[in-house]
């Protein structure tokens, strides 16, 4: 009786193993991996692009590259605007 039951054992063990290795092999054809591979480049893609998108709005809200040139005569008489960069220099600093 031990015997039947361990030859039952064995043989349901060894026909799970060979389906999940013939399942496994099945995954490994040339045209799943292609198209695993494929998905797998367009979601780095995405994310690449998004992660550009994000840095490049950090980088014009740290620079206020999207902030419109600002009047100086409307902010303050005493200053003036550097349009190359946008940037505000107090006349009494500067010396002039």
């Amino acid at each position: 009786m031990k015997r039947l039951f361990w030859l039952s054992v064995g043989a349901g063990v060894g026909a799970y193993g060979m389906r999940r290795v013939s399942r496994f092999a099945r995954s490994l054809t040339p045209q799943n991996v292609a198209v695993r591979a494929g998905d797998r480049l367009r979601i780095f893609t995405e994310d690449v692009r998004l992660g550009m998108q994000d840095r490049e709005d950090q980088l014009r809200e740290a620079i206020e590259l999207d902030r419109a040139v600002p009047d100086p005569r409307k902010e303050h008489p005493s200053r003036r605007v550097l349009k190359a960069r946008y940037t505000i220099i107090d006349d009494e600093k500067d010396g002039n």
